[in-house]
């Protein structure tokens, strides 16, 4: 990775969270660290195996996108809302993005009107060249209300 001076600091992150991009309790995800600077920008440094390979070597679109997400919503988070929802994003995908190599993933907020939070994120590789890059729309949510509308399993027999 390219030289960075950030005082990294471990986003706290619920064990029984089985979000697919952070989540450590989703054996299938990602299970992606996240980390903080002083700043509140999220600093995520994955390595990420072939199993989430598009063409063989490179990371499948989609992995790229739930990454860009992931980042930019625990931008939203680090400022001090707990629940929000992508309402729009955008994605510019610049270079092919390596599997099994070394990124940093870097997410912040610059932006925030009400409930709406406009985040950006950015994929680098080992040589800090932009590989992939993202702005969304965030909209806070009340966790009450993420609560009363959650989608239950009906019991099984």
């Amino acid at each position: 990775m390219s030289k960075h001076d950030d005082k990294l600091t471990p986003m706290d992150l619920n064990p029984q969270n089985r979000c697919f991009a952070c989540g450590p309790a989703n054996p299938g995800g990602l299970q992606m660290d996240i980390f903080l600077t002083e700043d509140r920008t999220v600093v995520i440094t994955p390595v990420l195996p072939p199993a989430y390979d598009g063409h063989p070597g490179y990371v499948h679109g989609g992995i790229i996108a739930t990454m860009l997400d992931e980042a930019m919503s625990k931008s939203v988070r680090a400022r001090g809302c707990p629940a929000s929802m992508t309402r729009h994003m955008e994605i510019d995908y610049l270079r092919p993005v390596p599997s099994s190599a070394p990124l940093r993933i870097e997410g912040r907020v610059t932006h925030h009107e009400g409930r709406k939070h406009w985040s950006e994120a950015k994929i680098l590789n080992a040589n800090g060249t932009v590989l992939a890059q993202s702005k969304g729309l965030f909209v806070q949510i009340s966790p009450e209300r993420l609560k009363s509308q959650a989608v239950t399993k009906p019991p099984t027999s």
